[in-house]
């Protein structure tokens, strides 16, 4: 289908799916969920062909782990359409209601966006994910996938699109276009007169190119060059189970870390541990001076380049700085960092409430994994994205970050003096 035609189809379905009932949109996505699962067999084939293409084409592990789909991955995928229909519907939502000294009532009531356009590349589940979560907000959406995963992506929304056809919903409700090329792109992201709000998901690259090109409002999702800070008072066997579980549980995603930092008072005893505990999965330490003396002779061991310390590897690969206070790791992190999710191991509560005050990031641990940073698992169901800037929303977004608000104002009769 034509680009411009495309566009112009799903917005004129938009208040159509705006003023859906809640009964409505979760059966729909029921349905979905349904409709995926019965369609396992041709969406893994159509995953096959992806991965193949991938393989052909020396696509880094990191991305063909994300690119991947399995019966796990889609009993997950179709879960997560479950979830969000279990969630609060957030449209009609009374926000704020004020009384004017001359009677008018003002409310203050969450609403749908309208059309919302995705980009994003290997990640066939943002598909579902982004049906899901706009759907149930009463928004369409348009999906701009990458080659990499587009008959993957082909599959998920034909499965998408009969559970819609069943429930007699138009279909535009979600659009795949599945023109590949950049041409198409930077087309779409001119498309301002049919789309409401874009947003982005993938690397530094695609979400540059489309801040700097689009002249449709745009939500920045970032990367992530996340850290875990090692303080003097960490205790141990956390930190190396954390650190474990944050780098290597999957390699290629955004809320996995990228670098660590260290106290100089436990450096030398710690980051032998954390060497071995991590050799197992053939990490490339990228060390700075202080470090680099401490793992001498050791294999992947090598020195750092000032590019390392703010690079999103997706790789097993971590950059290493030793400091000698909580105000240099502080001044690091927020030098360097992506604004998306770091971490502070420290049992010194007043440390732990000083990392999280001046840390500069959507999402600041204590003692925990940079890898909850995800919808479902703070609780939104699935997630659009991650947001790292300060606008509109911030960190992961589910289903309030998919509405914008309207004033509703009632009167008897008032007119201005």
């Amino acid at each position: 289908m034509e680009l411009e035609v495309l566009c112009s189809r799903t917005h004129d379905v938009k208040n159509v799916i705006g003023n859906l009932s809640t009964e409505v949109k979760n059966r729909v996505l029921h349905d979905a969920a349904k409709s995926i699962l019965a369609h396992q067999d041709e969406i893994i084939a159509a995953n096959a062909i992806d991965l193949e293409n991938g393989r052909n084409n020396q696509m880094p592990q990191g991305l063909l782990d994300r690119l991947m789909l399995n019966p796990s991955r889609i009993a997950a995928i179709a879960d997560g359409l479950d979830q969000v229909a279990g969630l609060n519907d957030p449209l009609g939502e009374i926000l704020s209601e004020t009384t004017r000294p001359n009677g008018l009532i003002l409310k203050k009531v969450r609403v749908s966006i309208g059309v919302v356009g995705m980009i994003y590349e290997a990640r066939p589940n943002v598909s579902a994910d982004a049906f899901g979560l706009c759907f149930k907000t009463g928004n369409c959406v348009i999906l701009k996938g990458g080659k990499d995963a587009i008959h993957s992506n082909i599959a998920i929304v034909n499965a998408i699109k009969e559970a819609l056809k069943t429930n007699q919903i138009p279909e535009d409700a979600v659009n795949l276009i599945t023109q590949t090329d950049r041409e198409t792109t930077t087309q779409f992201m001119k498309m301002n007169q049919y789309v409401d709000v874009l947003i982005p998901r993938g690397g530094a690259g695609l979400i540059s190119a489309v801040v700097n090109n689009s002249s449709i409002p745009v939500i920045e999702t970032g990367t992530g060059n996340c850290h875990v800070y090692v303080d003097e008072s960490a205790d141990f066997e956390k930190t190396l189970n954390i650190i474990e579980n944050a780098k290597t549980q999957r390699i290629g995603v955004c809320n996995a870390i990228e670098s660590l930092v260290i106290h100089e008072s436990v450096a030398n005893e710690i980051l032998p541990q954390i060497y071995n505990r991590l050799e197992q999965y053939h990490v490339q330490f990228r060390c700075d001076e202080k470090s680099l003396s401490i793992l001498s002779g050791k294999e992947n061991v090598i020195a750092a380049t000032e590019e390392d310390f703010g690079k999103e590897y997706l790789d097993y690969i971590l950059s290493v700085k030793i400091v000698d206070s909580i105000d240099e790791a502080i001044a690091h992190i927020n030098h360097y960092n992506t604004g998306h999710s770091e971490t502070i191991m420290t049992e010194n509560s007043e440390h732990a409430d000083k990392f999280m005050k001046e840390i500069d990031a959507a999402c600041v641990y204590h003692n925990a994994s940079t890898r909850f940073s995800d919808g479902n698992e703070f609780g939104f169901g699935a997630e659009i994205g991650i947001s790292t800037q300060k606008l509109h929303a911030r960190g992961p977004m589910g289903l309030e970050a998919l509405t914008s608000y309207k004033y509703l104002i009632f009167g008897d009769g008032q007119v201005r003096p």
